[in-house]
This record gives structure tokens, C-alpha cells and sequence, in this order.
């Protein structure tokens, strides 16, 4: 049974409100694979897991601030076009960039202006309710 410091190996699926998916770790089946309390997760979907067993399917539903967090407008920059190779720009396709302290940062092209280009660092799943349905595969203790 799941219990605050479980590793636990799941698949989840992801869907917006419209009932879309937005993503499943079943399409590729490779499930997904954490430590509870590592803070990969939000501690209300680490709530939601808490009891389950291998074999247990659960779906629950997670508002923004829950599920990926708000959206931030701080992490929406402005950019000169000249920054980019001109067939990466794009609207809706995700630029890595290289931090400082050398991980990757993906940022999502959201607007192409004259000589600017607006990039989101938000998680594309921000400022969104999702519904996740996951099925337990394996529970370590």
C-alpha cells in the first residue's frame, strides 16, 4: 500500500476539462516512476495516491494550482528574433534553452512579432484543471 515514502511505478493519463488527453505514459507504455515526498509530485496528488496498492486504477480531478500551478506571467519573456535560427521559429513548438547552471529549460514559442518572439516557461499544463487516471503497477516500500 502507498504510504508517504513509497516508490511507486504507474501509468497516468492526463485530460483537460474538454475531455481531451494531454498526455499518458500508455501511449509509449512506460510508466512513470517516483519516490512519494521527493516533490516531483504536488502534495495533493501525492493525497490522491495515499492507500492505493498494485493493480488499484483511480481517477481524480486537480485544479491548476494543484496539478501543474498557475500560470506565472513572469515566466513569459520577450526575445529578439535574431536569438533563433530562423526555421525554429515557430508559433507552438518548445525551444530548449540552457541555463547556467547547464540544464535544459523548454519554453514554448507563443508569439512571432516584427523583430520580437514571446517564449513561455510556463509548464504547458499551467493555469489548467486536469483529470488524471492512474493505474498502480508496482509498490515498494
Amino acid at each position: 500500500m502507498i504510504n508517504a515514502t513509497s516508490e511507486i511505478i504507474f501509468h497516468v493519463t492526463m485530460k483537460l476539462e474538454d475531455g481531451s488527453a494531454a498526455d499518458s505514459t500508455k501511449v509509449n507504455n512506460k510508466p512513470a516512476k517516483l519516490r512519494m515526498g521527493d516533490g516531483s509530485l504536488s502534495p495533493a496528488f501525492e493525497a490522491e495516491l495515499q492507500g492505493l496498492a498494485a493493480g488499484d486504477t483511480k481517477e481524480f480531478t486537480l485544479y491548476a494550482k494543484d496539478a501543474f500551478g498557475e500560470m506565472n506571467p513572469d515566466n513569459i519573456y520577450h526575445l529578439e528574433r535574431s536569438r533563433f535560427e530562423a526555421e525554429s521559429l515557430e508559433v507552438g513548438a518548445i525551444i530548449a534553452f540552457e541555463q547556467q547552471n547547464g540544464t535544459e529549460l523548454p519554453g514554448v514559442i507563443r508569439e512571432i512579432v516584427g523583430d520580437s518572439v514571446t517564449i513561455d516557461f510556463n509548464h504547458p499544463l499551467a493555469g489548467q484543471t486536469i483529470t488524471f487516471d492512474v493505474e498502480i503497477i508496482e509498490v515498494n516500500a
